[in-house]
């Protein structure tokens, strides 16, 4: 058994031991290669169909899978002093199958699928460390004039809800002496959100989406309007990372922030029975994008304090770790595999999109170990076995090094495995890339395994 396997586990009760050790061994084993199918992952058949039954079965919960991974994540986060609850919505869709069932309308026009709504928590560095929580939904068919009826709604029985029930949830798990920061995109700017409650040491950070009405001295002005007219205050650069619709690059920023009072909506009456909150806002504007690329621009709001440029350089540096939810769903979809899945109920997949989000999790935690850690020994995120099997595949020596290797050392090895050529100005290997690489290094371990264990048996 993986000894980052039964950690991730040790608080996991199923209501049966023999259900505990069945996922030990999925996980271990799934995980070596998460993007083939799980006949091809899973060497035995046997193991393969009790990997299908343990999906299969009433007993086990997917609720419970995730929570057992949740406590895990808060265990790891207990020594930081800041965490981000950066919360994001996907959309898995899953191919056609007869007899399939418990799925739901998506955005995809015709296409069926499961809605899932993740928390990711990430370090004030940027490591991203697992979980906080995951709800999954099928989404029932929307018929056409609905649309109305659904803002009518209250905000509980809305799907937009999940964004203020994952707050309250996370705020009541994390331990208070740790500063904990809601991170969402414009989906998350709901006024109910901001309005919510927050614990000592709780603050929001959101990009705004709507033109809300905000108090100036003399009148009622347009937020997106009042921030316009502020003068630019700082010129800034800051790193953006990869995402679907970009390049890397570092980025020029012209950045301004200021104060404001937000009043109530005026299309429900119980806003109105609301109260104005003061919060701060930032506009941060790309100088000069490069040629193709489209200009960052991002009006956040926050309760986290902006008197100043660092205050503000602090905001924006934690807003860049949002993308990070985005690699998380990357690496379930793509590295995972999780919609190629043909299980035939919408629980079953529940079950398997916890069990592989674990795997998802870890696969992101050790590409930014490498990137925000990248002098720390190998064995924070290695087993000995593994990382000593790497190095003589790499390095085509036989005898092992006197000091560990670095986890950066071993995390470009592991690139390079999967097709990294490690060239000046190639930067560093991607999630896709790695997760190449850990299926080629779980091959080499197997084969040590076998010829030492040959060689034991030769000398007996």
């Amino acid at each position: 058994m993986k000894a980052w396997v039964e950690e991730e586990l040790k608080f996991l009760d199923l209501g049966d031991k023999r259900l505990n050790t069945r996922l030990e061994k999925m996980l271990s084993e799934l995980s070596e290669h998460p993007h083939e199918t799980v006949p091809q992952a899973i060497e035995k058949p046997s193991d393969v169909q009790a990997t299908y039954e343990f999906w299969e079965n009433r007993h086990v919960k997917a609720e419970k899978i995730i929570e057992a991974h949740k406590k895990a994540t808060i265990e790891k986060i207990a020594g930081e002093k800041v965490v981000l609850a950066v919360q994001d919505t996907t959309e898995l869709e899953f191919p056609p199958k007869k007899g399939r069932r418990g799925l739901g309308s998506i955005s995809k026009q015709g296409a069926e699928g499961l809605k899932v709504h993740n928390v990711l928590a990430v370090s004030g560095e940027g490591i991203p460390y697992g979980l906080l929580k995951q709800k999954v939904w099928a989404r029932a068919k929307v018929r056409k004039g609905k649309g109305y009826v659904e803002r009518k709604r209250k905000i509980e029985e809305k799907e937009s809800f999940r964004w203020i029930e994952s707050l309250r949830e996370v705020q009541e798990a994390i331990p208070e002496d740790i500063e904990l920061i809601t991170v969402c995109d414009r989906e998350g700017d709901i006024f109910e959100l901001l309005a919510e409650p927050l614990r000592e040491g709780a603050h929001l950070l959101i990009r705004a989406a709507q033109n809300r009405r905000v108090k100036t001295e003399e009148e009622i002005d347009k937020l997106f309007s009042k921030l316009e007219k502020l003068e630019s205050m700082a010129e800034i650069a800051i790193k953006l990372r990869r995402t679907p619709r970009r390049k890397p690059r570092i980025a020029r920023l012209q950045v301004k922030w200021t104060s404001v009072e937000i009043q109530p909506p005026l299309n429900k009456p119980e806003y109105q029975q609301m109260q104005s909150m003061k919060i701060n806002a930032i506009v941060a504007e790309e100088i000069q994008a490069p040629k193709g690329e489209k200009a960052v621009k991002w009006v956040l709001l926050t309760t986290l304090a902006v008197n100043n440029l660092a205050d503000a350089q602090k905001v924006l540096k934690y807003y860049t770790y949002r993308w990070l939810i985005e690699r998380f769903h990357y690496v379930l979809k793509t590295g995972c595999g999780i919609e190629k899945l043909m299980l035939d109920k919408g629980e079953r997949l529940e079950k398997a999109l916890a069990t592989y989000s674990i795997i998802a999790s870890r696969i992101l935690w050790l590409k930014y170990c490498a990137v925000e850690m990248p002098d720390e020994p190998a064995d924070i995120a290695l087993e000995e076995e593994e990382w000593q099997v790497l190095y003589c595949v790499i390095t085509k020596k036989k005898e092992l090094p006197s000091e560990i290797p670095t986890i950066y050392e071993c995390v470009r090895w592991i690139g390079r495995l999967g097709g990294f050529m490690c060239r000046k100005g190639d930067g560093e290997p991607g999630v896709q890339t790695l997760w190449k690489g850990w299926q080629r290094l779980s091959d080499y371990l197997k084969m040590w395994i076998i010829i030492k264990e040959m060689q034991d048996f030769i000398r007996v």
